[in-house]
């Protein structure tokens, strides 16, 4: 079967592809924002994509068509499917009738921690021997590969809330059916398609509804939201993280911690994460595995040989001045964490925190009022303003605790960064410097870190 995926450099519809390769299925794709890692692995995979939504692309006719949600009406496209009468689908009703169907789905939802959960269970799963599938929203260095079909009936999701596409706007999670569910935390998001936090709610117990009674539900017991979710209605088994499971923290940058389960020790964790965040991840992948017969024990032993999926605080870049990391947090709550995890672990060194507003809900100005709160564990946050932006960085910098300024080009971001390095580096201050952004942030990455090593040689 030949497959055409319009929009397949998006981390789902990306992974979708890697997993119709392997099937067997000539894939094609195009899309409009073309950038790694997701263009570089379907690159390496054979997979041709074409830039733009041409009908051409469609030529000769594919016999299905996978729309991705980032497609609406009026795309020449998208246009050219409807009008030739060319079968399509969206993403996650084909990962449901190709893929999960007959599969012992492990299912991770939630506003925050969604990838580096679903990583984090399916390397615990495979360091047990157990081989399962997996589709991520980013790539898990363990694996190399965001998507794979796995060799036994498990299979790890990770399950998102957005809509699925622009004929079916339901969550995608609620075509998953998994049997293990876990929901990590529940916080309003996603701005431009639902108004409030009880239209999330609504889709998460649309999903909670799949979820058979033989099956596992896991969730955090502090999370109010969350609580009402399931207090809504539920017909399976829950865990809670906070009771069920928990952990005592060795060091305050949860880099080493004792795992327990009803109050009892099952485990040490010793690893390269930090942040309260993670560790709480960790605890619901292991109850997760422990739900398809992996041993805590067992769980702790692969937790320790994690390491986290790229875009998630990946060093980029470090010498004896300066340490860049990479990470997609774009809400507050985890700008917030990502900070926090970063204090605890570089104690009394100068951390520049730099935040693209990229996503959806961000340009809308729906966070406007946390921003300023978000960054205070920095000692100085640079703002990009992208053009088009429809409200005002000067008042979020007015509120800012700690140093703020704000560039529109991100060049002069990168020369501002080689200056304060120099200036901290005259103090004897190792700068640590913290790339956010859920986009390409215009290939900054590459430009500091050439632009870093090019000074450190000069």
């Amino acid at each position: 079967m030949h497959i055409h995926i319009l929009g397949i450099c998006g981390t789902f519809m990306g992974s979708l592809a890697l997993l119709a390769k392997a099937m067997g299925h000539k894939v094609t794709g195009s899309d409009a924002n073309v950038y790694p890692p997701m263009s570089t692995q379907l690159e390496e995979s054979g997979i041709t994509i074409q830039s733009g939504f041409e009908s051409d692309h469609l030529k000769p006719k594919p016999d299905l068509v996978v729309i991705g949600n980032s497609i609406s009406r009026g795309n020449a496209a998208v246009e050219y499917v409807l009008n030739e009468q060319i079968p399509y689908t969206s993403g996650p009703q084909w990962l449901a009738d190709y893929v999960l169907r007959d599969k012992w789905v492990l299912g991770v939802a939630g506003t925050h921690g969604k990838t580096t959960t679903s990583s984090m269970l399916a390397w615990i799963l495979d360091y047990a021997g157990m081989s399962p599938g997996f589709l991520i929203g980013g790539v898990p260095e363990n694996f190399g590969v965001s998507a794979r079909l796995g060799e036994t009936p498990f299979f790890v999701v990770e399950a998102d809330e957005y809509d699925s596409a622009f004929f079916d706007k339901r969550s995608k999670f609620v075509h998953y059916h998994p049997r293990t569910l876990i929901l990590n935390n529940l916080e309003f998001d996603h701005a431009d398609i639902f108004s409030s936090l009880e239209d999330i709610q609504r889709q998460f117990h649309h999903l909670v509804r799949t979820v058979p009674g033989n099956g596992l539900i896991i969730y955090p017991s502090a999370c109010s939201a969350m609580e009402q979710v399931i207090a809504q209605g539920c017909w399976s088994e829950t865990q809670t993280i906070g009771k069920e499971w928990q952990a005592q923290l060795q060091d305050a940058a949860g880099r080493s911690f004792t795992v327990l389960h009803h109050d009892l020790p099952v485990g040490d964790i010793h690893w390269t994460l930090t942040g309260q965040h993670n560790v709480e991840n960790a605890l619901a992948a292991m109850a997760a595995a422990r739900h398809v017969g992996v041993t805590p024990s067992l769980a702790c032993e692969a937790l320790a040989k994690f390491v986290n999926v790229k875009r998630r605080m990946e060093c980029i870049f470090e010498d004896e001045r300066v340490t860049v990391y990479d990470d997609f947090a774009h809400h507050p709550t985890a700008i917030t964490t990502t900070i926090e995890g970063l204090r605890k672990a570089v104690n009394d060194d100068h951390i520049i925190a730099i935040l693209e507003p990229r996503s959806n809900t961000m340009k809308m100005g729906i966070h406007t009022d946390q921003l300023a709160a978000c960054v205070k564990s920095a000692d100085e946050v640079i703002w990009f303003e992208p053009e088009g932006l429809k409200w005002s960085l000067d008042d979020v910098m007015q509120k800012s605790e700690v140093k703020s300024s704000k560039f529109d080009d991100v060049t002069a971001i990168v020369g501002y960064v080689l200056h304060r390095v120099v200036e901290l580096e005259k103090s004897s201050t190792k700068t640590n410097v913290l790339l956010m952004s859920n986009g390409g942030f215009g290939g900054i990455y590459q430009q500091l870190t050439e632009a870093l090593s090019h000074q450190q040689n000069s």
